[in-house]
C-alpha cells in the first residue's frame, strides 16, 4: 500500500516534490527540538488544485496527513509523530500574493507566502499588515490563520482572525471550498471562515486568504520603561490606554531575568536603562513624528510622576526602534540557548495578571525552589509567555523530565 500510494503521490507532483530520502530534519523536527518525527514522505504541491489531489489521494490510501507552513510552530503540532505513516504536506510552494486592493484595503495570499513577505507587498503600496511576530522572516500566513496567532500588535488590531476576511480551503474529502471574500460586512449565514481559523489543519488545510489591509500611520515612536513592579506596569497600561487611546499599538512587559537571559546570550544588544522588575515596551502610532514625540513624553512624564515609572528611554530614530524591539523578540532565542524549558502561553484579563504571578509563583517555588521564571509578552492583551528555565546546575533534560 506504501509503495502503491508514493507511485501515485509522485505522479501527481512529480519526484522532484515527493520527498522521501536524504536529510529531512527541516520538516520533521520543531523550531524547538522537542520532537522528532519520521515521516512516510514530505509532499509539495504547489497549487491549491495539487493540495487538493493529494488529500483525496490520502483519503483514498488511509494516510493521515500533517499540513506545515514555515515549522516555526512551539507546540510539535507541524510535525509528524515517529511512525513513519504520516505524510507531512509541505504548504511551501504556495507562496504568492496574489493581490493587493488599495482600494478595499485587502491583501490576497497563499499559504505558504512568508509573513514578511506580505509585509514588504503591503508597504510597497503604502499600507500595513499589522501582524507582527518575531518569526516573521520564516513563519507563513497559512500557519498564521491556522493557530489564529497573535503577536505584538494585538492591542490595536487583534488576532490573526480579526485580520482575515476569506479563506480558500481544501476540505477532508479533497473538495475545494472558495471562500475568498473580501467583503468587510457579510452578514449571510454561518461563517465557516472562523472555523478554519484557529483549528491547525484538524478541519481542512488554508490554501489561501484574503486578509485586511491598513493604511499606514504617519509616524511611530518606540520607547523603553522601567515599572517598580507588575502593578505598576499595569497602572502604566491603564494610562496609556487613556492618554493615547487607539494610538497606543504594542506594550510589551519583561521580566527581570527575561532580560538577564538575554544579555547573556546576546550581549551585543545593550539594554539603555539599568535593571529594574520589570520593563515595558511600547509602540504608539501618530500622524506625525512631532506629535508622538509629545504624546509619548507627555505619557512618560506622567508615569514617572506617579511612581509607576523610575526611568525611560525613548527611540530618536527607526534603528533605534529595532534595537528595542531586539531587546524582546531575543528573549525566546536566549532561552534556546540556554536549554530546553518548559513554555506556557497564558492568557488572562489583564487585571488578574498581578495576583497571577504572584500565586504562581510562589506555588512552583515551593515545588522547585530554585527555578528560574522567564515571563514576558504581550501585557496588552493579557497574553505572557509564562516559561521554566532549569535551576542554575541542573541539566535541561533532567528539569524536563522531573518537571514537566
Amino acid at each position: 500500500m506504501g509503495a502503491a500510494f508514493l507511485q501515485a503521490l509522485r505522479a501527481c507532483l512529480g519526484d522532484a516534490n515527493v520527498l522521501v530520502d536524504g536529510d529531512l530534519d527541516a520538516y520533521a523536527v520543531d523550531w524547538r527540538k522537542r520532537y522528532h518525527g519520521r515521516p512516510l514522505a514530505v509532499a509539495r504541491p504547489a497549487s491549491t488544485e495539487e493540495v487538493a489531489a493529494v488529500v483525496r489521494l490520502c483519503a483514498a490510501h488511509a494516510v493521515p496527513i500533517v499540513p506545515q507552513g514555515g515549522n516555526t510552530g512551539l507546540v510539535g503540532g507541524g510535525v509528524p509523530d515517529a511512525s513513519g505513516t504520516q505524510l507531512v504536506l509541505s504548504l511551501a510552494r504556495l507562496q504568492r500574493v496574489r493581490a493587493i486592493d488599495v482600494d478595499n484595503l485587502t491583501a490576497t495570499v497563499e499559504a505558504g507566502c512568508v509573513l514578511q513577505a506580505l509585509h514588504d507587498a503591503a508597504d510597497a503600496h503604502g499600507l500595513l499588515f499589522p501582524l507582527r511576530l518575531g518569526s516573521q522572516g520564516s513563519c507563513t500566513l497559512g500557519g498564521n490563520l491556522s493557530s489564529n496567532a497573535g503577536g505584538t500588535q494585538v492591542l490595536r488590531y487583534g488576532n490573526a482572525r480579526d485580520l482575515c476576511l476569506g479563506l480558500e480551503v481544501v476540505t477532508a474529502a479533497g473538495e475545494v471550498w472558495d471562500g475568498l471574500s473580501g467583503l468587510r460586512k457579510d452578514n449571510s449565514g454561518y461563517d465557516l471562515r472562523d472555523l478554519f481559523i484557529g483549528s491547525e489543519g484538524t478541519l481542512g488545510i488554508i490554501t489561501a486568504a484574503t486578509l485586511k489591509l491598513f493604511p499606514r500611520p504617519g509616524a511611530t515612536l518606540t520607547a523603553l520603561a522601567a515599572c517598580p513592579g507588575i502593578d505598576a506596569a499595569v497602572a502604566l497600561l491603564r494610562l496609556a490606554r487613556a492618554r493615547l487611546h487607539a494610538g497606543l499599538t504594542g506594550f510589551e512587559v519583561m521580566g527581570e531575568f527575561a532580560l538577564q537571559l538575554q544579555a547573556r546570550h546576546f550581549p551585543q544588544l545593550r539594554n539603555p536603562l539599568p535593571a529594574a522588575p520589570w520593563t515595558v515596551l511600547l509602540e504608539i502610532a501618530a500622524n506625525s513624528d512631532e506629535e508622538a514625540q509629545a504624546q509619548l513624553e507627555g505619557l512618560l512624564g506622567e508615569a514617572s510622576a506617579r511612581g509607576l515609572a523610575t526611568d525611560a528611554v525613548v527611540a530618536a530614530n527607526a534603528a533605534q526602534a529595532r534595537e528595542l524591539w531586539q531587546l524582546r523578540e531575543s528573549i525566546p532565542l536566549a532561552q534556546a540557548r540556554d536549554g530546553l524549558n518548559i513554555k506556557h502561553d497564558i492568557a488572562l484579563p489583564v487585571s488578574a495578571i498581578p495576583g497571577f504571578l504572584r500565586e504562581m509563583e510562589a506555588s512552583l517555588r515551593t515545588l522547585v525552589p530554585d527555578v528560574r521564571l522567564v515571563v514576558f509578552g504581550h501585557l496588552g492583551d493579557g497574553n505572557l509567555h509564562y516559561n521554566l528555565q532549569a535551576p542554575d546546575g541542573m541539566a535541561p533534560a533532567d528539569f524536563l523530565q522531573r518537571c514537566e
